[in-house]
């Protein structure tokens, strides 16, 4: 994954127990499920009888997380923890997540998953009337207002549920004080968010469910848009005053390329819902061939579905570099990171018709040089199918979708963008049938369709291309 792709946006992560555990440990071992997420940054706060101790830093979770490291954590009875990339907010220490908020009425550390609509705006408010604010990610908005409410509240969690009539935007969140773990979902419920429990009764929350079942739990369901789960000393507590508030609107990006292939995210297996855009894009595409090979890692159940459809063998023609993660920074510029990361397995592809099936295309950038991988390995003809719809407008919750000038769909029809990155052919998913590869009409797909559930604030532009640029991490 270059700089020049689409970026995951978050992954949050708790443990509730009704006594101390190796929080800590079991943590690691869902922050290392939802490691897909997030690259930049990652962090653990364990609540040891009320007092917080936690650990985070740029990097990936085996790095930041050493033996020793998860050694020093106590047994605790709660935790949460959090892998990030950032959609807003530079990649620096002072924004690793979770974040830790000390107050009048105690002690709270929250991770979050998202990106508020109107973060601006009550960014703006909050410093006006005396904020000082340590970090450029909008979870600290977050932390800023649940406090504020927190200080009138008669509890964290109607606390929270005062701060949700104020957010506006995709926020999925772990939120947790000295007696309680919590976690929320936005109304629209445009990030996935679940729970489960072990054996032995500790309860788990994760954005996904591969984290769930990565501790060795049990899934038990999807949080609902807009529902509050209190974790306590009295069980699991569901607060729905914000339930049904809004038209659901689950990012279909998540089924498309986010969420790892073994999740369920609101009912719906993300491995079927790439093998559906598979066969729908043979449905709309149709191409003569003689192999389908998929762009590892997401474009692959695609391209099966693809060749399921349409009887076209499937092979395995590109290889990924399993030890190079996508923080990865070539020596010399001179070095093609493409190279580096992919290799194609020449007896697949030489002197075939090579249908290549990928998640997206944002700048081309890494498209034309896959095209040209295939070609010097000597395949003859170069059919790309793309399991997404062009990319037309930017997104505000959470993805990293760029502004329009950088979305090379804005400025190109799809035979001018085949020629430019050298395919004999290009086909994209169509929007109109997003509802069937994601089995449901209730999906956000603002970043093809420009139709945004929330207001988006006049002159709200985003550029996170040039900024990712700068931000480089070893």
């Amino acid at each position: 994954m270059t700089n020049t792709e689409i970026h995951e946006e978050c992954g949050v992560f708790g443990v509730a127990a009704g006594s101390p555990v190796n929080a800590a440990d079991i943590c690691y071992c869902g922050l290392y499920a939802l490691q897909h997420r997030g690259q930049e940054s990652c962090g653990i706060v364990v609540n040891d009888d009320g007092v917080f101790v936690s650990h985070k830093d740029l990097g990936l979770v085996s790095d930041v997380f050493s033996r020793e490291t998860l050694a020093a954590f106590p047994a605790g009875s709660m935790a949460v923890a959090h892998t990030r990339y950032g959609t807003t907010g530079a990649a620096n220490r002072s924004n690793c997540q979770p974040i830790e908020v000390n107050h009048q009425k105690g002690h709270m550390a929250i991770a979050h998953n998202g990106n508020l609509s109107n973060a601006a705006q009550l960014r703006s408010e909050l410093e006006l009337s005396g904020a000082i604010f340590h970090t450029s990610s909008d979870t600290e908005t977050i932390a800023y207002i649940v406090t504020k409410e927190r200080l009138m509240a008669s509890s964290i969690e109607e606390a929270l549920s005062r701060a949700m009539n104020t957010l506006e935007g995709a926020y999925s969140l772990v939120l947790m004080s000295p007696q309680k773990l919590i976690c929320a979902r936005d109304p629209h419920g445009f990030r996935p968010l679940c729970y489960g429990q072990t054996d032995d009764g500790i309860y788990i929350v994760a954005s996904e469910s591969c984290a769930i079942k990565a501790v060795g739990a049990r899934f038990i369901r999807d949080v609902d848009p807009g529902e509050i789960l209190i974790f306590g000393k009295d069980g699991v507590i569901s607060r729905r005053e914000h339930c049904a508030r809004e038209e659901k609107k689950l990012c279909v990006f998540e089924y498309i390329y986010f969420a790892r292939p073994d999740s369920v995210i609101d009912g719906k297996s993300v491995h079927e819902a790439r093998i559906r855009a598979g066969r729908i894009l043979w449905e709309e595409h149709p191409a003569d061939a003689d192999v389908v090979i998929g762009v590892p890692d997401s474009g692959l159940d695609a391209a099966l579905g693809y060749s399921m459809a349409s009887g076209i063998p499937y092979g395995i023609g590109l290889i990924k570099n399993k030890y190079i993660g996508r923080t990865f920074i070539a020596p010399d510029n001179r070095l093609d990171q493409v190279k580096i990361k992919l290799s194609v397995i020449e007896e697949v592809v030489k002197g075939k018709r090579v249908v290549l099936i990928d998640d997206s295309i944002v700048r081309g950038t890494t498209s034309g040089r896959i095209v040209s991988l295939l070609r010097e390995a000597g395949a003859k003809e170069i059919h790309m199918r793309v399991s997404a719809p062009p990319f037309l407008y930017p997104c505000y919750y959470g993805t990293d979708i760029d502004s329009q000038e950088n979305l090379i769909a804005c400025h190109h029809s799809v035979r001018e963008i085949a020629e430019m990155i050298g395919a004999d052919s290009l086909g994209y998913f169509p929007v109109s049938r997003l509802a069937d590869l994601a089995g449901s009409r209730q999906i956000c797909a603002s970043c093809f369709d420009g139709c945004y559930p929330t207001t988006i604030a006049a002159g709200t532009r985003k550029n996170r291309f040039e900024q990712r640029l700068s931000e480089r991490i070893i």
